[in-house]
């Protein structure tokens, strides 16, 4: 199956193109859905994965088609009858959060052992910073470790929703919108919603912290600036409060996964307009990238303080969260090589037109 669906012509009504881009949206949600049930029905003694910690087939295509969904009815709501787009909208993104953890679990495992592996390198012609470490095959048993059981829970978690009244309530809700969709009267513009959802997009990016220089250095010491506490008129100096690195972390990387989401908008929006911005998947996947080495820090984070464990396996897996930060300035700074020449397609040319 291609990542790209069947799109609608931009000469269509508003109304008639809505509905063809749904239809088949919720046929395919239909013909993915069995596929993921036998998908987890099998694994009851393993849990495979597919290359570089993908998700198998079935759930990898529900995914698609749930985000799709979902981006249709956010991005064109002023279309659908309110209460059934707020209701879907709700029940798919319960579901995309469902589905999104095993996956996440193996992407996180390819890419942490991955990096440790490779940072643990022994070639004497190109050794890795932690070649014969004695912290480093206890690190990679406790990701290992930890990692397995965080799968493990995601996968016994999703056996359970898959056979709950809510997911059954939501297949039925596609099986509805197969066959029609609950359309206003008055139908929006849809190459102006497809121009906002851009603009929107352009917005999100123009609100990113500024750029460090180099991305590699500056970014691994000092994040975004935490304002001063003034105190009351009249009293000394406020205390300095601790900042916590964690929570540093995240409002750091906050803008970032939220500019992710507004491009994934912003594709599905052209993709109903039967349109497609050139860049706007490269800027996708590099954002994706982001995403993914961002959770990776955290997960290694959050294994650094598992009780008990040696000096030695702690320093290999701040080693570990290091390299993690440093792919998400790598991330960064693809995307800002790529987003400056993305801008120069010119969608509001595309939309007049």
């Amino acid at each position: 199956m291609t990542d790209l669906p069947t799109t609608a012509r931009t000469d269509q009504p508003a109304g008639e193109a809505l509905t063809g881009y749904l239809t088949a949206q919720a046929a395919a949600f239909l013909r993915a859905l069995p596929l993921v049930v036998g998908e987890a029905g099998a694994r009851a003694g393993t849990l495979p994965g597919g290359p570089g910690g993908q998700a198998a087939a079935g759930t990898a295509e529900l995914l698609r088609v749930v985000r799709r969904i979902g981006g249709a009815l956010h991005t064109y709501a002023a279309g659908f009858e309110p209460e059934w787009a707020e209701r879907t909208r709700a029940e798919l993104r319960w579901l995309l959060e469902l589905l999104a953890q095993e996956p996440g679990c193996l992407r996180r495992s390819a890419r942490l052992l991955a990096a440790l592996d490779s940072l643990s390198e022994t070639d004497p012609r190109r050794p890795g910073m932690l070649a014969g470490h004695q912290g480093a095959p206890k690190a990679r048993a406790l990701l290992e470790r930890q990692l397995t059981l965080a799968r493990t829970r995601a996968h016994s978690t999703l056996l359970q929703e898959l056979r709950s009244a809510r997911l059954h309530a939501l297949a039925d809700r596609m099986t509805l919108l197969a066959g029609e969709v609950p359309l206003v009267e008055s139908q929006p513009e849809l190459a102006g919603q497809a121009v906002r959802a851009l603009e929107l997009l352009s917005a999100g990016v123009a609100a990113l912290p500024p750029a460090r220089a180099p991305y590699g250095g500056e970014g691994l010491h000092r994040l975004s600036v935490v304002p001063p506490q003034v105190p009351p008129q009249g009293q000394g100096p406020a205390p300095v409060a601790e900042v916590d690195a964690d929570a540093a972390l995240a409002a750091d990387d906050a803008p970032w996964g939220r500019v992710r989401i507004l491009v994934k908008r912003a594709r599905y929006a052209l993709e109903v307009c039967g349109e497609r911005l050139a860049g706007l998947d490269e800027v996708d996947e590099v954002l994706d990238r982001h995403q993914d080495a961002a959770d990776a820090a955290v997960t290694v984070a959050t294994a650094a303080r598992t009780p008990r464990i040696t000096p030695a396996t702690a320093y290999v897996l701040g080693v570990v969260h290091a390299d993690q930060r440093l792919e998400v300035e790598a991330a960064r700074y693809a995307f800002g090589r790529r987003w400056p020449n993305l801008q120069q397609h010119g969608w509001h040319e595309w939309a007049s037109s």
